[in-house]
């Protein structure tokens, strides 16, 4: 029973966005139409356990969710026309599942004009991640209409209550409103795949290592980030950028097995037990990587994704090659102004030329960032290791506690006390 639900929810998740589109492209209504959606995967996830799955289950879905939006429509006195036009142009039969290859022409069985396709998915994470909309609304629109989760899930994963996340997602909703369901013209395509590519990233790394909370990763959250992430691949197979942030989010989410300890406290990366890492993925994740390299110019996402290979086919943390990770922190770094990169190539730094050198350039960026309270916590988290390994006790102890202050994340703020009380005692 449990797999069967499994199964269910990941076709349901795998329906939604082209349902969405469906109804969208049709109708013109984002707004109702996604809730309309969200009713209809509810329906389908308290009928299907029982009724089995339809041989059609997204005209199943379609079906439902275009009753429950023409019903919206025609309670709203203002769009009655357009209610009653939309329905005058749709055939009588439109959603009845036709037998094999007796459809209707190009294979529509929806009826509602193109037939919904995995197109309609790349189309929403465009709108989902239009410039008018904050981060926030960004990541929070993309999980609720593309990703299929409802307003509670999203909530749970973010820590929010639900009432807040609902009103993100309202506030992102009503930004959007007009906009044409469309992908961008080719002028901008470019920066708006940049802009979706970056808020499922962004929902990786917050599943990955959860910002705040008592949990060091939330596994939803990374795996719907990596499930959204394959199906912009299918769409765009030779998309280097795309390729190579899959190739990294497989590949770090490989480790995950080893991350944290029996009672959840978090192991770093050169103490991980490696025999506990998924070396399916770590194959998987190294061959995109290879691939999106060979797809043009090397990229940020190409890039990282090479460096986590590197770190991934090292066998023992003593066998990484941190001479070519430090090489590919210096291209990274030209490129890109991210002080997240900066960090990691102080830490590569410090592996190849010793802690010394590893904390001159971390005193650097601490300059960079200033004394704000902006300033990253893994910036002390680093140079407390630094320093730890550089022989000064005192003040390693110092950074690792301010960095604990400054993390919202519980398994990370004990780590890092754990390793200052570690100084406190005589053996070290």
């Amino acid at each position: 029973m449990g797999r069967a639900t499994d199964d269910i929810e990941d076709l349901l998740r795998r329906h939604a966005p082209q349902v969405l589109g469906a109804l969208v492209r049709r109708y013109g209504h984002f707004d109702p139409a996604e809730d309309s959606v969200q009713e209809a995967l509810i329906a389908a996830a308290e009928q299907w356990p029982g009724d089995g799955i339809p041989d059609n289950p997204r005209g199943w879905l379609i079906r439902v969710a275009s009753r429950r939006l023409t019903d919206r429509l025609r309670s709203d006195e203002a769009r009655r026309r357009r209610e009653e036009t939309a329905a005058a142009l749709t055939p009588a039969d439109a959603f009845v599942t036709p037998p094999p290859g007796e459809g209707p022409a190009g294979g529509d069985p929806s009826g509602l004009g193109r037939a919904p396709s995995e197109d309609d998915t790349l189309t929403l994470l465009f709108l989902c991640c239009h410039p008018a909309l904050s981060p926030a609304g960004q990541i929070a629109l993309t999980l609720r209409a593309v990703g299929g989760l409802t307003t509670a899930e999203i909530a749970r994963a973010h820590l929010v209550p639900e009432a807040t996340m609902a009103q993100r997602i309202s506030r992102a909703k009503r930004a959007v409103r007009g906009t044409q369901f469309r992908q961008p013209d080719a002028r901008d395509r470019d920066q708006r795949l940049a802009a979706v590519l970056q808020v499922l990233y962004l929902i990786f790394n917050e599943g990955y290592t959860a910002t705040a909370g008592p949990d060091l990763h939330r596994t939803d959250l990374a795996r719907e980030a990596i499930r959204l992430t394959r199906a912009v691949r299918r769409l765009l197979p030779r998309e280097g950028r795309v390729t190579g942030l899959l190739a990294l989010m497989v590949l770090t989410e490989a480790r995950t097995p080893a991350r944290t300890g029996p009672d959840g406290e978090l192991i770093p990366l050169d103490e991980q037990d490696r025999a506990l890492w998924d070396r399916t993925a770590v194959a998987e994740g190294t061959a995109l990587a290879e691939e999106a390299l060979a797809h043009g110019p090397a990229g940020d996402y190409q890039l990282q994704a090479a460096i986590a290979a590197l770190h991934d086919e090292a066998e023992r943390a003593e066998d990484t090659d941190w001479p070519q990770i430090l090489a590919l922190y210096d291209l990274l770094v030209r490129r890109s102004p991210d002080p997240a990169a900066a960090l990691g190539r102080a830490v590569a730094v410090a592996m190849v030329h010793g802690p010394r050198a590893g904390l001159a350039e971390v005193d650097a960026l601490a300059k960079t960032a200033g004394a704000s309270r902006q300033r990253n916590y893994r910036l002390d988290a680093v140079r407390g290791h630094l320093l730890e390994r550089a022989g000064e006790p005192d003040t390693a102890r110092t950074a690792y506690r301010a960095a604990a202050d400054a993390t919202l994340s519980e398994p990370e703020a004990r780590y890092l006390r754990r390793r200052a009380d570690r100084l406190d005692r005589p053996d070290g």
